[in-house]
């Protein structure tokens, strides 16, 4: 039976690029992990095995180090446009080029008042810290002529305990749940959200400032929500990041339920009142939904694994 070449792509994945930006004794750092994947007319390598088309992806990788400090990482989205443009506009058989970032981020330590005999704390402006609170992330994809820019972040961990209840729920004979009038609501949160910035002749988000705005309105959401049910919280946290940011038009979340539990002290002779749970790490609910804004059609992937 005949077969054909469908869909394909190559590229290096997880490019690690650290770049130091010293700014006399001031250092600033930016942490990422790069992957390129490139398609275009790419038939003959698989079908005969030639290389004439190919862009050998240890060149890519070299890309991604020489633009570091030839462009500079002003964001991850920046960077990103910068080299999926290059790849497309340099390279003829190429047509689509996607980058795929992950930015982790770092906080400076802050020295102690004393000085110390080796070096003054007021000297120290070159020290920092991996932040835990979240991976940030952002896929660049180009055809030519128009962009996407797909930008979230993962692994972002909160927590309410309280303001949060469950009941009215459907009822069978399996169902052994409670009915909970106060209860902790925490979740770790995984994000997307697409920018309607699609060609040149558009003005470009300030994305650094659009990602502090982005997380800071989605966790003012999380905490501000009375929530009858995750799935409320869930579409107020789009809804505030539609609502104040112009240039997003779609976010999608993805957000398991992090159950906590209460405690059963009775048989201790112990009174529970709301004070001691149980942290459950399996098996949880799942919560997905996008959130739209109006008129606007759905473009990122159900499934935020594939993204």
């Amino acid at each position: 039976m005949p077969t054909i070449l469908g869909q394909n792509q190559y590229g290096k994945a997880e490019n690690r690029v650290v770049k130091i930006t010293r700014d006399g004794a001031t250092h600033h750092i930016k942490d990422l992990n790069v992957s390129v994947a490139l398609s275009g007319d790419m038939d003959e390598v698989h079908y005969s095995g030639s290389n004439a088309n190919v862009l050998p992806t240890d060149t890519t990788k070299n890309t991604v180090f020489a633009f570091a400090k030839e462009h500079g990482i002003e964001s991850a989205e920046q960077f990103g446009i910068h080299l999926a443009r290059h790849f497309v506009t340099s390279q003829e058989p190429i047509r689509t080029a996607r980058i795929r970032i992950e930015e982790y981020a770092w906080e400076r330590i802050e020295a102690s008042d004393a000085n110390s005999r080796f070096i003054g704390s007021d000297e120290v402006k070159h020290s920092f810290v991996r932040k835990g609170q979240e991976t940030r992330l952002t896929q660049i994809t180009y055809d030519g002529e128009k962009w996407e820019v797909v930008s979230g972040l993962k692994d972002l961990v909160v927590m309410n305990s309280t303001n949060s209840e469950f009941w009215g729920y459907v009822k069978d004979k399996y169902t052994t749940l409670k009915e909970a009038y106060d209860r902790i609501l925490a979740t770790q949160v995984s994000g997307r959200w697409r920018f309607n910035w699609t060609d040149d002749e558009q003005r470009m988000p300030n994305w650094e400032k659009s990602y502090e705005q982005t997380r800071k309105h989605m966790l003012q959401a999380f905490a501000e929500t009375y929530s009858l049910s995750l799935q409320q919280t869930l579409y107020q946290m789009g809804s505030r990041i539609i609502n104040n940011r112009s240039e997003i038009d779609e976010v999608r979340f993805s957000l398991p339920n992090k159950h906590h539990f209460l405690v059963d002290l009775e048989p201790f002779g112990l009174k529970n009142d709301n004070e001691v749970y149980y942290a459950a790490d399996r098996p949880y609910g799942l919560i997905e939904a996008t959130i739209l804004r109006d008129g606007c059609e759905p473009k990122i992937p159900v499934d935020l694994t594939n993204l």
